[in-house]
């Protein structure tokens, strides 16, 4: 692929597939057939083209959602039409899993061989043997369906043509490119999600595919076997729930039920209250990041209203790509009203006109229910300019992933979603400086997020007084694998990870119960005390990550699940840092080796693997190589693995 444009023409659907989303060319110079005479005498193009640079991710989707795959042709065309060089697009096209950049059949089927479906039985390709004609078949990372392990995603090119273009962004002054100006009038919703249908098949028999995968309710994104949200919350209609309490009670397209249990009172008290209160009810509550990290919520909705630079942004994080994760997309498909106000919410905080939410690719019925959502909201008065009749004006705009683990990163899905390549930045500067278009911005994620609404709805000092003093709240966890009640819970921090499975039903023979995810840690069943808090599980030894517990029996092959774990990071490692780029190929190797191994045969490979690890976990840029060790290790101290 060249830094310039070469001679390959788009096919009539590619030319389509483009101009659905970003209009008709205006000229040759952006791809039109025929050159007048006013091209002859000037270029177009330049900074107001390059302004569009973060049309790029959608433009691949419609492409790749169109046809089933990019073409040298195709990827020409919207190059042209960006102003983005080939070689640049090239790169970001091959980042992505869910892109192909070679011929493939219109109907795609991707199995789950990840963590939570290997422990209920899928098996990779080189296992599973046999296809199907007219059906590419794909093994893939966690499709976030754990709860109904083993999972199926299938999806299918071809769809309506003549979709809605999004007009060229007006002139925003200066000599060079900045952030897209949305501030007097934001966006029509891109249409990169239209072109393909999808729908996932849970639970599959292991070892199998759909030979003709159904698509019974295209415009869902399901079909007739996909169970309803609130089977995915075995509580559902518990009394004492505050973050899932409408799941499974409240009609999720409907915003007159929303409102109806509650919706938009926590929006209407953030207007009372003003931005600088609401910043300060959310500090007094003691919220902090429920993805892991766990960063005070108030200090960075703080920072971001304080900076002098505009405009400001609000990114919802909903990537959630941890394997045995799948508490964001329940709450996005089962209440999902509820995070439009709270990202409402903290825009009205934090000082933010336009919100982006970055959504896995993986996720057809969150996108369409999101849509709907957003569509109902707008028009109804919620979003858009002069919310509620109270001046402020902020709107949201969706944005798919196309399966990168990386991108859960803020900075990386920074980088994702301005059109480049999805690899993390160094810091400082901190997003709530320099962020989304070099801009402050503050990110937060889905669970993080539904928080506000308690906070406002209860008052800060009722909801600090749920939990304990470092760990306010409630909390969601992810129970899956050996389980007899798998799904989403919802339990106050401080209960204990045997209260926990115990709601969950535990068999005799349990082996082992992995924490956080393939970037958590491995504890023994004589350890259910432990209290589920960030301070508890650290003094523990191990981490509560974003709330994956994944319980497994002595019938798995524990070597066989820490090589998956090794294959999950060397795959999605960015490549951008020498320790992640080179360790996670290493760790996979040596697990390779001392598979079948034990004791003084594996002595050597496990010394050159805490080599490896520790180096990772010092020198790599990102939480990705830090923590790619973690489990590996844990298994080796704790479960005695390889002795």
């Amino acid at each position: 692929m060249d830094l310039r444009f070469g001679d390959s023409k788009p096919t009539d659907e590619e030319r389509d597939a483009v101009d659905a989303l970003l209009g008709p060319p205006e000229s040759a110079w952006e791809g039109a057939d025929d050159r007048s005479d006013a091209d002859l005498r000037w270029a177009r193009g330049g900074r107001a083209a390059r302004g569009r640079r973060d049309l790029l991710l959608p433009g691949l989707h419609a492409l790749n959602d169109r046809v089933g795959w990019i073409s040298e042709g195709g990827l020409d065309y919207l190059c042209r039409r960006l102003t983005v060089p080939p070689a640049e697009a090239y790169g970001v096209a091959t980042f992505y899993s869910m892109f192909s950049l070679r011929p493939r059949e219109r109907t795609v089927v991707r199995v789950c061989t990840d963590l939570a479906c290997a422990v209920r039985g899928a098996v990779p390709s080189a296992e599973r043997g046999g296809g199907v004609d007219g059906v590419t078949v794909e093994d893939s990372p966690c499709l976030g369906l754990c709860e109904r392990a083993p999972a199926v995603l299938t999806m299918r090119a071809g769809g309506p043509a003549g979709l809605s273009p999004i007009p060229p962004l007006p002139e925003t002054g200066g000599s060079a490119p900045g952030p897209p100006d949305r501030r007097s009038a934001p966006r029509p919703q891109t249409p990169d999600g239209l072109n393909a249908s999808r729908n996932v098949t849970v639970p599959a028999r292991p070892g199998e595919i759909p030979a003709r995968p159904a698509f019974e309710d295209e415009a869902e994104g399901r079909s007739a076997a996909d169970r309803p949200t609130e089977r995915a919350v075995p509580q559902a209609g518990g009394p004492d729930l505050i973050l899932l309490r409408r799941i499974g009670l409240v009609d999720p397209s409907s915003l007159d039920d929303y409102r109806a249990h509650g919706g938009y009172t926590a929006l209407r008290r953030a207007f009372a209250l003003g931005p600088a209160a609401v910043i300060r009810e959310v500090t007094d509550a003691g919220l902090v990041g429920r993805g892991g990290a766990a960063f005070p919520t108030g200090r960075k909705w703080q920072a971001t209203a304080a900076q002098p630079d505009h405009p400001h942004y609000l990114v919802c994080n909903a990537d959630e790509s941890e394997p045995g994760t799948f508490k964001d997309r329940v709450l996005m498909e089962g209440d999902p009203y509820a995070l439009v106000e709270s990202m409402t919410i903290a825009a009205y905080a934090v000082g933010a006109r336009h919100g982006y939410l970055y959504l896995r690719g993986e996720y057809p019925r969150a996108l369409h229910t999101l849509e709907h959502a957003l569509t109902q909201a707008r028009a109804r008065g919620l979003l858009g300019e002069n919310i509620l009749g109270q001046g402020f004006s902020f709107d949201i705009e969706i944005r798919r992933g196309a399966g990168a683990y990386i991108c859960g990163e803020e900075t990386a899905l920074f980088n994702s979603i301005e059109g480049y390549r999805g690899e993390p930045r160094s810091k400082p500067p901190f997003p709530v400086e320099k962020g989304l278009f070099g801009k402050p911005t503050a990110e937060n994620n889905v669970e993080t997020l539904v928080n506000v609404l308690p906070i406002l709805t209860m008052g800060a000092a009722a909801y600090a007084a749920i939990g304990t003093a470092e760990s306010t709240g409630p909390k969601l966890f992810c129970v899956s694998g050996a389980v007899t009640r798998p799904g989403l819970y919802e339990l106050p921090f401080g209960a204990t990870l045997g209260d926990l499975l115990g709601l969950a039903g535990t068999p005799d023979n349990l082996r082992a119960i992995l924490l956080g995810g393939a970037a958590g840690g491995f504890v023994r069943p004589d350890e259910l005390d432990i209290p589920l808090t960030f301070e508890g599980t650290r003094e523990a030894g191990t981490t509560l990550g974003s709330g994956v517990v994944l319980a497994i029996d002595d019938s798995v092959p524990l070597p066989r699940l820490l090589l998956r774990v090794a294959e999950f990071f060397r795959d999605e490692s960015c490549g951008q840092c020498v320790p992640c780029r080179v360790g996670t190929v290493r760790q996979e190797e040596a697990l390779h080796r001392i598979a079948d191994r034990t004791g003084a045969a594996a002595a050597a490979d496990i010394a050159l693997l805490r080599d490896v690890g520790q180096a990772m976990r010092d020198a790599s840029i990102c939480g990705l190589g830090q923590t790619a060790w973690n489990a590996v290790e844990s298994a080796i101290d704790r479960l005695g693995a390889y002795e």
